[in-house]
Protein backbone atom coordinates (compact mmCIF):
# COMPACT_ATOMS: atom_id res chain seq x y z
CA UNK A 1 0.00 0.00 0.00
CA UNK A 2 1.09 3.45 -0.95
CA UNK A 3 0.07 6.56 1.20
CA UNK A 4 -3.02 7.36 -0.66
CA UNK A 5 -4.75 4.21 0.49
CA UNK A 6 -3.24 3.81 3.63
CA UNK A 7 -6.19 4.29 5.93
CA UNK A 8 -7.30 0.88 4.54
CA UNK A 9 -5.77 -0.91 7.06
CA UNK A 10 -7.66 0.83 10.46
CA UNK A 11 -11.23 -0.61 8.50
CA UNK A 12 -11.99 -4.22 9.80
CA UNK A 13 -13.14 -5.40 6.56
CA UNK A 14 -13.25 -9.18 7.78
CA UNK A 15 -16.24 -7.73 9.92
CA UNK A 16 -18.14 -6.16 6.93
CA UNK A 17 -20.02 -7.74 3.96
CA UNK A 18 -20.82 -7.30 0.38
CA UNK A 19 -22.79 -8.95 -2.11
CA UNK A 20 -20.50 -12.08 -2.22
CA UNK A 21 -19.74 -12.40 1.51
CA UNK A 22 -17.11 -10.72 3.55
CA UNK A 23 -15.03 -7.46 2.37
CA UNK A 24 -11.80 -8.77 3.51
CA UNK A 25 -11.08 -8.65 -0.41
CA UNK A 26 -12.14 -5.64 -0.77
CA UNK A 27 -8.37 -3.93 0.13
CA UNK A 28 -6.97 -6.61 -2.73
CA UNK A 29 -9.36 -4.70 -5.11
CA UNK A 30 -8.67 -1.33 -3.97
CA UNK A 31 -4.73 -2.04 -4.27
CA UNK A 32 -5.08 -3.55 -8.19
CA UNK A 33 -6.83 -0.37 -9.05
CA UNK A 34 -4.33 1.55 -7.60
CA UNK A 35 -1.53 0.31 -9.13
CA UNK A 36 -2.55 -2.73 -11.57
CA UNK A 37 -2.14 -3.15 -15.17
CA UNK A 38 -4.76 -1.68 -17.26
CA UNK A 39 -6.34 -5.49 -17.13
CA UNK A 40 -6.12 -6.17 -13.82
CA UNK A 41 -7.26 -2.77 -12.61
CA UNK A 42 -10.48 -3.08 -14.77
CA UNK A 43 -11.15 -6.50 -13.65
CA UNK A 44 -10.97 -5.38 -9.76
CA UNK A 45 -13.16 -2.07 -10.57
CA UNK A 46 -15.69 -4.56 -12.49
CA UNK A 47 -15.58 -7.55 -9.58
CA UNK A 48 -15.87 -4.05 -6.81
CA UNK A 49 -19.08 -2.93 -8.58
CA UNK A 50 -20.48 -6.22 -8.70
CA UNK A 51 -19.54 -6.81 -4.87
CA UNK A 52 -20.69 -2.79 -3.41
CA UNK A 53 -22.97 -1.37 -5.92
CA UNK A 54 -24.52 -3.06 -8.70
CA UNK A 55 -27.39 -4.82 -6.90
CA UNK A 56 -27.46 -3.24 -3.72
CA UNK A 57 -25.07 -0.99 -1.06
CA UNK A 58 -23.79 -2.93 1.91
CA UNK A 59 -21.48 -1.76 4.58
CA UNK A 60 -18.63 -2.75 3.15
CA UNK A 61 -19.92 0.36 0.13
CA UNK A 62 -19.73 2.49 2.59
CA UNK A 63 -16.16 1.84 3.97
CA UNK A 64 -14.92 2.07 0.68
CA UNK A 65 -16.27 5.16 -1.28
CA UNK A 66 -13.77 7.69 0.26
CA UNK A 67 -11.00 5.11 -1.05
CA UNK A 68 -12.98 5.70 -4.08
CA UNK A 69 -12.59 9.10 -3.76
CA UNK A 70 -8.59 9.13 -3.16
CA UNK A 71 -8.62 6.77 -6.58
CA UNK A 72 -10.61 9.32 -8.87
CA UNK A 73 -7.98 12.17 -7.89
CA UNK A 74 -5.32 10.00 -8.40
CA UNK A 75 -3.23 10.65 -12.02
CA UNK A 76 -1.93 7.38 -12.18
CA UNK A 77 -5.09 5.16 -11.45
CA UNK A 78 -5.72 3.30 -15.27
CA UNK A 79 -9.75 4.04 -15.17
CA UNK A 80 -10.78 7.32 -12.85
CA UNK A 81 -13.51 7.88 -15.25
CA UNK A 82 -14.74 3.94 -14.26
CA UNK A 83 -14.16 5.27 -10.57
CA UNK A 84 -16.37 8.18 -10.87
CA UNK A 85 -19.16 5.49 -12.47
CA UNK A 86 -19.13 3.32 -9.89
CA UNK A 87 -19.55 6.23 -7.40
CA UNK A 88 -22.63 7.04 -9.66
CA UNK A 89 -23.54 3.72 -9.14
CA UNK A 90 -23.64 3.76 -5.35
CA UNK A 91 -25.41 6.73 -5.22
CA UNK A 92 -28.35 4.76 -7.36
CA UNK A 93 -28.72 2.29 -5.59
CA UNK A 94 -29.81 0.96 -1.95
CA UNK A 95 -30.05 -1.89 0.23
CA UNK A 96 -34.18 -3.12 1.49
CA UNK A 97 -33.34 -4.46 4.75
CA UNK A 98 -30.47 -1.62 5.66
CA UNK A 99 -31.64 1.96 4.76
CA UNK A 100 -28.73 3.23 7.08
CA UNK A 101 -26.37 1.44 4.64
CA UNK A 102 -28.15 3.12 1.58
CA UNK A 103 -27.78 6.71 3.47
CA UNK A 104 -24.48 6.46 4.98
CA UNK A 105 -23.43 5.26 1.47
CA UNK A 106 -25.35 8.16 -0.06
CA UNK A 107 -23.11 10.41 1.90
CA UNK A 108 -20.37 9.44 1.25
CA UNK A 109 -20.52 9.87 -2.06
CA UNK A 110 -22.15 13.39 -1.76
CA UNK A 111 -19.01 14.07 0.61
CA UNK A 112 -16.54 13.96 -2.34
CA UNK A 113 -18.68 16.10 -4.07
CA UNK A 114 -15.60 18.85 -4.25
CA UNK A 115 -13.11 16.09 -5.60
CA UNK A 116 -15.76 15.73 -8.45
CA UNK A 117 -16.10 19.69 -9.06
CA UNK A 118 -11.97 19.26 -9.40
CA UNK A 119 -12.20 16.47 -11.80
CA UNK A 120 -15.12 18.37 -13.98
CA UNK A 121 -12.30 20.14 -15.23
CA UNK A 122 -9.34 17.37 -15.60
CA UNK A 123 -7.78 17.34 -18.66
CA UNK A 124 -9.03 13.86 -19.58
CA UNK A 125 -11.90 14.52 -21.40
CA UNK A 126 -13.66 10.88 -19.88
CA UNK A 127 -12.35 11.80 -16.79
CA UNK A 128 -14.25 15.36 -16.83
CA UNK A 129 -17.68 13.72 -18.45
CA UNK A 130 -17.85 11.00 -15.77
CA UNK A 131 -17.44 14.12 -12.85
CA UNK A 132 -19.67 16.36 -14.80
CA UNK A 133 -22.22 13.19 -14.81
CA UNK A 134 -21.64 12.52 -11.10
CA UNK A 135 -22.17 15.87 -10.08
CA UNK A 136 -25.30 15.95 -11.66
CA UNK A 137 -26.58 13.32 -10.00
CA UNK A 138 -25.27 14.30 -6.55
CA UNK A 139 -27.34 17.79 -7.33
CA UNK A 140 -30.48 16.02 -8.10
CA UNK A 141 -30.03 12.90 -5.25
CA UNK A 142 -33.62 12.41 -3.78
CA UNK A 143 -33.85 9.20 -1.89
CA UNK A 144 -36.15 7.80 0.79
CA UNK A 145 -33.19 6.36 2.92
CA UNK A 146 -32.06 10.05 2.33
CA UNK A 147 -33.07 12.83 4.72
CA UNK A 148 -33.95 16.16 2.32
CA UNK A 149 -31.42 18.73 2.22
Amino acid sequence: MGPILKDMRHVPWHELRHAQGSASQVPGMLSRIAWGDSESAEDALSDLEQWIGARAVFDATVATVPFLWELAAMETVKDRAGVLGLLGTILTHGHAHHPEWTRDAHRAVLAGRTTAERLASDGDPAVSTAAGELLAACGGHVCAACPQR
